[in-house]
């Protein structure tokens, strides 16, 4: 294939979430032919299925500049800047408007899965030609399937479809499978169309970030109306740091509130806690669930109980990508150049450095992997960095080099672990974890334990 022939290919988004629409925005912007590809029956499809849950940022945070400058030419206005959104917000309000932008309306496919790519002719072992091969991409609809063929690829799928399972080891505990019906992976609507499931119920709530927190405080809420309604708590950590946070440096202080809330629905007794349970079987007793684990004290069991919310975070799927030479982080599977820069084995606070194309790209020249996925395992992602990767990249890939590499990413100053905000009368009070112990030169309590760890501090005392 000629080179002129290559160039006139589109350039492949997939996924039509956020990121994934915010990149077909830059490209379009830039005059590149762009094909966005959908698994889901409609943009946004992920966050759909999450979306009851309220964001912690507000909608200044939450939309592309260059995603907004097409909805602006609709007379589509931003709503209010410091609202903050649900997932079911963003996509009514946001995502929708601008799938049907005139420069958008006819890029997107809906329902249309990308199961595998490939080089045209070659498989991942040939090294010869390949930058002069366009990429070819199995595409599954209810139509059937079929290949097409494209310059570059932008993957924006997500990670959402993908979750951790419930065993410590990081594979499915003993039993796990059978337990499919009685197990909900991320975050249920508790309080709406899932109401029914877990009202008068006992769950199981595993997991120590957001999702987590999130679905105990709907419990708590659910239990409020109906009293036979219980939450036990179960971590496979004993630091809580990262979920309680402390202090009001949190620039995102709905992300703060939640932590608080959190610290007290354990700390007064409302939902029984179990730190440091790793799961290692799951069995029926009765027509319950009994857990099986350990702690650093021995074997454990929880239950019996009804229900499992498994708030284990996700994971990247790799296996549409297996014929292409990816450059991975080994153990987090995000992007190699940003698993330094985002292992939560090192950095539980601070900020991401900005970073782009560059990043971003793999062994395998033309293919990127942006938003959550380029974290691969890392826990830790806002739209904003996302925005300003595909920034980033749109610009390299219309050759101007300038622009891609003057990567710049402004986020919310949090100075904290991950949630914080002060409690009125509550010893929390102050940046991560309270303030430091007497005599230590720390900031708080999460920078005295980082040092004493060995580790370089939490990063509390330093803006973002």
């Amino acid at each position: 294939m000629t080179n002129q022939a290559l160039e006139s290919l589109p350039i492949a988004v997939i996924g039509g979430g956020p990121v994934g629409l915010a990149a077909a925005a830059h490209l379009v912007t830039r005059g590149l032919p762009v094909k966005v590809y959908e698994a889901g029956g409609a943009v946004g499809a992920n966050m759909r299925d999450w979306g009851h849950v309220r964001v912690f940022t507000p909608w200044r945070y939450c939309v592309d500049p260059a995603a907004t400058k097409l909805l602006e030419r609709q007379n589509w206005r931003l709503p209010e800047p410091d609202v903050f959104p649900t997932g079911g917000e963003i996509v009514a309000k946001y995502l929708e408007p601008l799938a049907a932008t005139p420069e958008l309306a006819g890029l997107i496919e809906t329902g249309a899965r990308v199961v595998a790519i490939s080089r045209l002719g070659l498989d991942k072992v040939v090294s010869r030609g390949r930058a002069e091969k366009p990429f070819v991409l199995s595409i599954k609809t209810a139509a059937g399937s079929r290949r097409d063929l494209a310059r570059a690829v932008i993957d924006a799928s997500g990670t959402w479809a993908n979750p951790n399972p419930l065993g410590a080891s990081g594979l499915p505990a003993d039993g796990e499978a059978g337990f499919g019906d009685w197990i909900a992976y991320g975050t249920p609507d508790v309080l709406g169309r899932h109401r029914d499931i877990y009202a008068g119920r006992t769950t199981l709530v595993v997991g120590a970030g957001h999702s987590a927190a999130n679905a105990l405080l709907d419990l708590t809420r659910l239990a409020e109306t109906d009293s036979a309604t219980t939450a036990i708590w179960a971590t496979r950590g004993t630091n809580l740091i990262r979920i309680y946070g402390g202090g009001d440096a949190d620039q995102l202080p709905a992300r703060g509130e939640l932590g608080a809330e959190t610290r007290e629905m354990v700390e007064s007794g409302r939902v029984p806690l179990v730190s440091g349970f790793a799961i290692l079987a799951l069995r029926e007793e009765d027509g319950r669930i009994i857990v099986e684990g350990e702690t650093a004290e021995g074997a454990k069991t929880i239950g019996p109980i009804d229900r499992i919310v498994a708030a284990t975070g996700q994971r990247p799927d790799l296996s549409m990508t297996r014929e292409l030479r990816l450059d991975l982080d080994p153990w987090l599977e995000s992007t190699k150049a940003l698993g330094p820069l985002i292992d939560p084995n090192e950095h539980s606070c601070g900020s991401v450095p900005p970073h782009g194309h560059r990043e971003l790209a793999h062994l395998e020249p033309g293919f990127y992997t942006v938003g959550i996925k380029s974290y691969g395992r890392a826990p830790t992602f806002l739209l904003l960095t996302g925005y300003e990767q595909v920034r980033s990249i749109a610009a390299a890939l219309a050759g101007d080099m300038a622009a891609a590499d003057n990567v710049q990413l402004v986020l919310p100053e949090t100075g904290v672990c991950t949630t914080t905000f002060s409690v009125e009368g509550s010893e929390a009070a102050g940046c991560c974890g309270g303030p430091a112990p007497a005599k230590v030169d720390a900031c708080c309590a999460a920078d005295a334990m980082a040092n004493d760890e060995g580790k370089k501090g939490c990063g509390c005392g330093v803006a973002a």
